[in-house]
């Protein structure tokens, strides 16, 4: 049985992708370090902004930094809401599929290696906050994706919200990169996959593959949960 949809956040609800990579370009500038599209996509979207600092420290491309990771992940976040502000949008299509869910009854979550400050800024800033029940975020869990963890914290949340139980089985979960849907499918949900930031070859894990969220239906829904 369908009951719920859990949403990532950069590149499924906001095309924000490219606004991080400049944020952390602009943090990396600093130590002669710079990060093209390419990486970026390949190696790091979809890390939380520790894992990410983390793994160029691991990576050799970056020397531990004497004042620590979190101070790097503080001037991160300060540049992505700059950017966010000025150029940040909601991708086509999220609108109509998040007021189909509303008409019907359906709740959502996101589950998102963000941080809860940008997810609630553009959220608000585009009037789309009041659709979501429960936000998981980077400072929410210890691992993120591909681990499950936020996953499954986003449905016991949204089951303590309803005050019912809500079983991953029945949740949808709308991915746009391999670490996602591998994480959704940890917590034992089924998976659609959108094309916002890589091709379909890239998702064919998931369960379902689409080019704009809009162009799914309830029906399509049920059906991956199995009725």
């Amino acid at each position: 049985m369908f009951r719920a949809v859990i949403f990532d956040f950069d590149g499924v609800i906001t095309d924000s992708e490219v606004l991080h990579l400049r944020a952390f370009n602009g943090v990396l500038r600093q130590f002669g370090v710079r990060l093209t599209t390419e990486q970026y996509y390949e190696q790091y979207l979809g890390l939380t902004d520790r894992d990410c600092f983390e793994t160029l420290v691991k990576k050799g491309l970056l020397k531990s930094p004497a004042r620590g990771i979190s101070r790097l992940v503080e001037q991160k976040n300060r540049l992505f809401e700059e950017l966010a502000k000025r150029d940040g949008r909601i991708i086509e299509g999220v609108r109509e599929f998040l007021d189909l869910l509303r008409q019907n009854g359906i709740p959502a979550a996101i589950c998102s290696g963000a941080v809860q400050a940008e997810v609630e800024l553009i959220l608000a800033d585009a009037g789309l906050r009041c659709f979501f029940e429960v936000l998981v975020c980077a400072e929410h869990v210890e691992k993120g994706k591909p681990d499950p963890e936020g996953f499954l914290l986003a449905v016991e949340r949204l089951s303590a919200q309803r005050k019912e139980s809500i079983l991953p089985g029945q949740c949808v979960a709308v991915e746009d990169s391999h670490w996602g849907i591998e994480a959704a499918k940890a917590a034992g949900m089924r998976t659609v996959a959108v094309t916002n930031s890589y091709d379909a070859g890239q998702l064919k894990a998931a369960d379902k593959i689409v080019g704009r969220l809009d162009s799914l239906t309830l029906e399509d829904l049920r059906r991956l949960c199995g009725g």
